[in-house]
């Protein structure tokens, strides 16, 4: 699906969403203050890595939900859906937005970011600190704060060099620290081929009959192993990756409804409206107007 499709939030819907002023670079920093909280489902054209310095706030990325307590990392790439709602009444966190064009404006390796899967792997994106690693990542958000202070030489430069600093520093620490945790997937195979053929094929694909024989198994064993893993059946989850990119879609004003649902593999745009209905208790219609006053 092309990314023109996509609704997507651009540094500058990101210098709104935060209220600091736009800088007109292909990079965004946003220090700690009152952080707003967007509860609709995006997509951002940027990378984001956040710091979680004080209180906590619950992401929702992609199918997953956690609870995220400081102090802890967050690392998000573009193609992440998100969004976050309110956990505590203290928050203090501190975001570096930044297009890959602008971190690799310099590097030789147009393929950086891609070594990292802490950006796309939801069972990486959350990222608690221990004391150790505290100081350090505390240090480099100071300096990026600093950065921000006057336009002095090599400023774009220095940025780069931070950005660079936290990636290095976030893939040690799971290297070092986290290895029970990555390795954690292993332990559960069938769930993470499951999803791995959700995020593959959930565009074209709805019926668990077609996940089922993937993996050679009946639909009913396929829903009952994954409901006890997850507390969710397989049926569910195909819906819900379904909503998600439904909602994300319909916030993209120059789609139609019938482009949607012919994106989305249904049949009818009616089928598609039944089915939005059934899973949010509104039509695709309604759901847009619900919307209607967020400026995105």
């Amino acid at each position: 699906m092309a990314m023109d499709n996509m609704q997507t939030f651009s540094l500058s819907r990101h210098s709104r969403l935060f209220s600091v002023p736009d800088n007109n670079r292909d990079y965004l920093f946003v220090a700690s203050g009152d952080q707003p909280y967007h509860e609709e489902p995006y997509r951002a054209e940027s990378y984001a890595i956040a710091y979680i310095k004080e209180g906590g706030v619950k992401l929702n990325v992609g199918l997953s939900v956690y609870d995220v307590d400081a102090p802890a990392i967050i690392t998000l790439g573009p193609s992440v859906i998100r969004y976050f709602s309110k956990r505590s009444e203290l928050l203090k966190m501190d975001v570096i937005f930044f297009k890959e064009s602008f971190l690799m404006e310099r590097h030789a390796d147009l393929f950086f970011l891609f070594k990292y899967n802490f950006f796309e792997n939801s069972d990486l994106i959350v990222l608690p600190l221990k004391e150790s690693y505290f100081d350090k990542i505390n240090k480099i958000y100071e300096l990026l704060e600093l950065s921000q202070v006057s336009d002095g030489f090599h400023h774009d430069e220095l940025v780069r060099t931070y950005i660079f600093a936290l990636v290095y520093e976030i893939d040690g620490y799971y290297r070092q620290h986290l290895t029970d945790a990555t390795n954690h997937a292993k332990t559960n195979p069938l769930f993470v081929k499951f999803r791995q053929l959700l995020r593959q094929n959930y565009m074209k694909e709805r019926k668990l009959e077609f996940y089922a024989s993937k993996l050679y198994l009946s639909p009913k064993s396929l829903s009952a192993a994954i409901k006890k893993q997850s507390g969710r059946s397989a049926g569910k989850w195909i819906d819900d990756a379904v909503m998600l990119e439904a909602k994300v879609l319909l916030q993209n004003r120059s789609l139609t409804v019938l482009q949607i649902s012919a994106m989305l593999n249904f049949s009818e745009q009616s089928v598609f409206g039944k089915f939005f209905r059934a899973n949010s208790g509104m039509s695709p219609i309604e759901y847009r107007k619900k919307i209607d006053g967020i400026d995105v």
